[in-house]
């Protein structure tokens, strides 16, 4: 049975070149880079050549750029250590309230060291009013942290006005860019942000392995102590390999970006327009324009996303019913929520993520089989059956919220 692989916003696929890029670092260039002997000299120097690609393509110096163990590892970096450096400025924190739990946890957690957050809300398409995370900064804000574009549904945020914001009030401010990193240009200075979360295998590269972006000035207290490692600022052996894997991925995405952005975008449309136009009572999550070229998320009425889910498998279609983070939770999406939808309609979410690998006969399979098994679940529904294409017993909620695409709706 072919795989049709549909989770890109949960891991990639590693690219070849990646993967040939790393071998000899897992092998014979096994040398650990902070020793002083020839093999260990060739580690070091390819660090550094990793250092300097990713901070050219970030368009930041090669002094801010710090490698860490994942995306998760960078955000916690980012929060707690400005948190604790800063704490005599202030002790207010302000983040949205569809943050990957990177971030909210990581917020949560600060809370229990006496530190006050506000959890900014989202309109109906998931996207934070810049107008009120500035009505939430007090005297005592110390930080702003709102993601580049959300893993869920996709909406992009508008993070240059933020910045703005930040920046007049003196607030740092650090954006989550695990989801876009690779995928829509990301640019510190165009931006303007202070501090940057990525990760490796969001983009073709491998994972245990992502980056901290931190503008030089930043008071920032270390995450993880011990030895000196980069430069001082996150103790630990470097992962060598996921590193240089890590900076060959983002190297090559960001050469076929443009091509890639286009592409994909078009697939992801052409799965949109096809879901809304053969299924009703569906739902589309997310902004309709602002939203990263490969995602699509829907919520269907009357059925449970884990059942949509299985039944997919069993044709060869890997998908999500939201963040690859939370899949073992009961409770439906916390973004989804955050968003305004009822829960009951939240729990027939389903999120299909579009990449390189991807082709119009992956979307014309799903959109093959998607229709039937919709039909099947909902003729087994204790909401009852539905007329496929009819409005009645849609929710008020829902249909407010309903967005076209296309066109259609």
């Amino acid at each position: 049975m072919k795989t049709v692989y549909l989770d890109n916003a949960a891991t990639t696929r590693p690219r070849p070149e990646v993967v040939e890029a790393m071998l000899p670092y897992l092998g014979e260039r096994y040398g650990n880079p902070s020793s002083i002997y020839g093999i260990a000299r060739e580690a070091r120097a390819a660090l550094d050549e990793a250092h300097e690609k990713v901070a050219a393509i970030l368009g930041a110096d090669v002094r801010e750029v710090i490698f860490t163990g994942s995306g998760t590892e960078a955000d916690n970096t980012a929060i707690k250590g400005v948190a604790f450096a800063n704490r005599d400025r202030g002790d207010h924190i302000i983040t949205s309230a569809i943050e990957h739990h990177a971030v909210l946890d990581s917020v949560k957690r600060l809370e229990k060291h006496g530190f006050r957050a506000t959890y900014v809300p989202v309109d109906s398409y998931g996207m934070v009013d810049p107008a009120a995370v500035e009505a939430a900064i007090t005297d005592k804000t110390i930080l702003i942290s709102i993601m580049h574009a959300n893993n869920e549904v996709g909406t992009i945020q508008p993070i240059e006005e933020i910045s703005k914001i930040a920046k007049k009030h003196g607030v740092y401010f650090h954006t989550d860019a695990v989801q876009t990193t690779g995928h829509i240009p990301v640019d510190v200075n165009r931006l303007g942000v202070d501090l940057l979360s990525l990760s490796a295998h969001k983009f073709y590269g491998p994972k245990g392995v992502g980056a901290l972006y931190v503008r030089r000035g930043v008071r920032m207290d270390r995450y993880i102590d011990g030895g000196g490692q980069e430069r001082n600022r996150r103790a630990g052996t470097e992962n060598v390999a996921g590193i240089i894997g890590l900076a060959k991925a983002l190297e090559l995405t960001a050469a076929e970006m443009e091509h890639e952005m286009e592409r994909v975008g078009r697939l992801r449309d052409r799965l949109i327009a096809g879901v809304m136009d053969r299924i009703g009572h569906v739902r589309l999550n997310g902004h309709p324009t602002r939203r990263l070229p490969g995602n699509a998320s829907f919520c269907f009425e009357f059925i449970e996303g884990e059942s949509l889910l299985l039944n997919l498998d069993m044709l060869g279609v890997c998908g999500s019913s939201g963040s690859a983070c939370t899949s073992g939770s009961l409770e439906p999406s916390h973004v989804l929520l955050a968003m305004g939808l009822p829960h009951e309609v939240a729990h027939g979410s389903l999120r299909l993520t579009l990449g390189r690998y991807n082709t119009e006969e992956d979307v014309d399979h799903v959109l093959k089989h998607l229709p039937g098994i919709v039909e099947k679940l909902r003729a087994m529904s204790p909401f009852g059956a539905v007329e496929a294409g009819s409005g009645e017993g849609t929710c008020g909620e829902c249909r407010e919220a309903q967005q076209p695409v296309g066109g259609r709706r």
